[in-house]
């Protein structure tokens, strides 16, 4: 098992703000709007930066939507800002009618996603945000791991044409990935070979897969781990040649089991090869108000969940 060193933790959120501020220096046509959580959202330095290409829109998430959609009609790159609850769920018509459809350059930028929002309790916490935007036709979906690779995936998205939903995080989880790679959307990352299971984590789940192969190593047990960053374009090339050695998965994701990446390897599977499948996922259910830690240990999100996971897919194969 690769070692996976990092030197301190930090919020993916900050990843967006860092990128977004790097955008601006680099990117005339980048503009950020927001409703109201500038702070929570890390969006300061690029307005004190960039006053005059900053819009504050106020607790008002639709009108955020539509103002965006017509901004890119005057060749602007817009990014909004809020959480993902109110970025998915509480605007999916304005994105559907007004930017999915149409295929507008909006770049939808969501923070706050799955339960580590934590104490903001479950009625800010949203877990089908992923399965919302990916049903969407021309929404490209990507949810990065770490402080690196977020903004990395901020700066890629504003070259991309079309509508994309970039969906990081409010707590700090370690920063591992190298600061100078490339972000290829589209494109998985293998983190470690393995010949036994293949482990397909996106988002905070990638870290906890990386834990969960050290643990699975001392037990005999060799993981090939792979993060999954984008769910939508996904990348089935790569997924079916580590299935192909492994003979069984199991998908590791912050949201519901039911329309995140955990069924789009499934439909993957069903269609091309065939293989026994774990979910390590939310169960149909809301979150609920606690610690990231508390919350991630009671929905089954941690390392443990993904070794017990390995464990019965693994006791599938034929």
């Amino acid at each position: 098992m690769k070692d996976f060193p990092y030197s301190e933790s930090k919020d993916t959120r900050s990843g967006f703000g860092a990128g977004l501020l790097e955008l601006g220096r680099t990117n005339p046509n980048v503009v950020a709007l927001c409703a109201d959580l500038v702070g929570s959202l890390k969006m300061g330095d690029f307005i004190k930066e960039f006053p005059e290409r900053f819009f504050q829109v106020g607790i008002a998430e639709a009108n955020m939507i539509g103002i965006a959609a017509g901004l890119t009609i005057g060749g602007k790159i817009p990014f909004t800002g809020t959480f993902a609850n109110f970025s998915t769920g509480r605007v999916y018509d304005q994105i559907r009618q007004s930017v999915a459809y149409s295929g507008k350059n909006v770049k939808i930028c969501a923070s706050h996603a799955g339960l580590t929002l934590g104490e903001d309790g479950a009625t800010h916490q949203i877990l089908e945000d992923l399965g919302m935007m990916k049903m969407l036709p021309h929404m490209t979906v990507i949810n990065p791991c770490d402080f690196n690779q977020t903004k990395a995936a901020t700066i890629a998205i504003a070259d991309h044409e079309g509508p994309v939903y970039l969906r990081f995080g409010r707590p700090v989880v370690p920063n591992f990935t190298p600061a100078d790679q490339k972000f290829e959307i589209g494109k998985a990352l293998l983190l470690n070979e393995g010949k036994d299971v293949t482990i397909l984590a996106t988002g905070h789940l990638v870290w906890k897969a990386i834990l969960a192969g050290k643990l699975l190593e001392e037990q005999g047990i060799d993981a090939e781990i792979i993060n999954i960053h984008t769910i939508k374009p996904l990348d089935t090339e790569a997924i079916l040649a580590s299935v192909r050695k492994t003979g069984c998965v199991v998908t590791a994701e912050e949201h519901n089991y039911l329309g995140g990446l955990g069924e789009s390897v499934a439909r993957v599977l069903a269609q091309q090869l065939p293989t026994p499948q774990e979910f390590v996922a939310v169960q149909d259910t809301f979150g609920e108000s606690g610690t990231p830690e508390q919350l991630m240990e009671k929905y089954g999100l941690n390392e443990q969940s993904i070794v017990d996971a390995v464990k019965r897919v693994m006791a599938r194969k034929a």
